[in-house]
């Protein structure tokens, strides 16, 4: 599986996550109760709204921060500062302010570490801004040696890093939106695009890195393999080559579709919706962003993390928020009857790289 990997804006991307905070008492305390009367009010705000307000705030601010999250209980933006100074301007600026421990240039080196030593297939990592830290999620291949190697590795991190466990293993879901078949296996249609005034669409990879050749559900050839990514990155892009609808639509498997009209990018704790020819149409939360995962294929980076269910099958499908493309389901842990861990090539890089656009 020879792959090339593309610009690494993900960095940016995890500074700026917003993840979702439901318990209270969680905001910066000022030192007394005349001072916490003068604090602005934060804005209120919906998840998608503090994700714009967090990239535009986080270039205007002179000073140390440290990622960013929603509270879902008060609506606001929360930022990790490193100082009172800070703390003070991201409050006059309508956000809520929030001192942490490490800086995110403390977590980035951890990541850095968990990379050179301990990339160990059935591994995750994300950087999680409500923790301050680098979670570490396993799945169930790693015991003995491997488990061994891997906590003596998050150990060197100090309280930088926690290892949590998950459901089943990570895998890509290629079991084989609409199911594409080729020799060998079953993967899901992902979102149709235009290059250059020509049809193409968009799906997983690790697809079309084991079958070049596409066919729809009645057999009909139906497309060929123009470019693909993995591992590394977890795209492919394929050229129709028979005159079928290509709407710019999602199938919801219950006689509709849903519209898809541009393509943006993920928000942590943001409500999103996934589509594919196995287990058809689940729903769940993003919970990070620029995840890494180590599949027994390779590694892919920069990913979107979530709650969605997917099975063999799904790989390639539609991830979306109403009529926004958000990415392209690569794989993960688990099923739809236990739950699990999912992960989805972000779609805005998969479009750059391939110089498409949605249509």
């Amino acid at each position: 599986m020879n792959n090339r990997r593309i610009s690494m804006r993900r960095k940016a991307l995890a500074g700026t996550g917003i993840a979702v905070l439901i318990a209270a008492g969680m905001s910066f305390q000022t030192a007394n109760a005349s001072e916490s009367a003068q604090v602005p009010q934060a804005k209120v705000l919906s998840a998608s709204e503090a994700g714009n307000f967090a990239s535009t705030l986080l270039k205007d601010i002179d000073g140390a921060t440290a990622g960013t999250y929603y509270d879902a209980e008060s609506k606001a933006l929360v930022v990790n500062v490193l100082d009172k100074g800070t703390a003070q301007k991201v409050e006059q600026a309508g956000a809520k302010a929030r001192i942490v421990r490490h800086t995110l240039a403390e977590l980035d080196a951890a990541q850095a570490t968990l990379a050179k030593d301990a990339t160990i297939p059935g591994t995750s990592w994300v950087t999680d801004p409500v923790t301050n830290k680098v979670v570490v999620t396993v799945d169930s291949t790693v015991t003995g040696d491997k488990w061994a190697k891997l906590s003596k590795v998050v150990d060197t991190l100090g309280d930088k890093a926690e290892i949590k466990r998950t459901q089943g293993e990570f895998r890509s879901f290629i079991a084989g939106g609409d199911a594409i078949t080729g020799s060998g296996g079953r993967c899901s249609l992902g979102f149709n695009v235009v290059k250059n005034g020509q049809p193409y669409f968009l799906t997983a990879g690790h697809c079309t890195d084991a079958i070049s050749t596409w066919s729809d559900s009645s057999g009909r050839v139906i497309g060929r393999n123009a470019a693909s990514s993995f591992p590394g990155n977890d795209y492919g892009l394929v050229e129709y080559t028979a005159d079928v609808d290509h709407p710019s639509a999602v199938n919801l498997y219950n006689g509709s579709t849903q519209q898809i009209t541009r393509a943006g990018n993920a928000t942590v704790g943001e409500q999103v919706t996934r589509s594919g020819s196995t287990t058809q149409v689940h729903t769940g939360t993003v919970t990070g962003l620029n995840a890494t995962v180590n599949y027994a294929e390779g590694t892919v980076s920069g990913l979107i993390q979530t709650t969605v269910c997917a099975e063999p099958g799904d790989s390639g499908g539609a991830l979306f928020d109403g009529s926004t493309a958000l990415g392209l389901t690569s794989g993960g842990s688990g099923d739809c009857t236990s739950g699990g861990t999912t992960f989805f090539q972000p779609v805005t890089e998969a479009l750059s790289a391939t110089g498409t656009q949605i249509g």
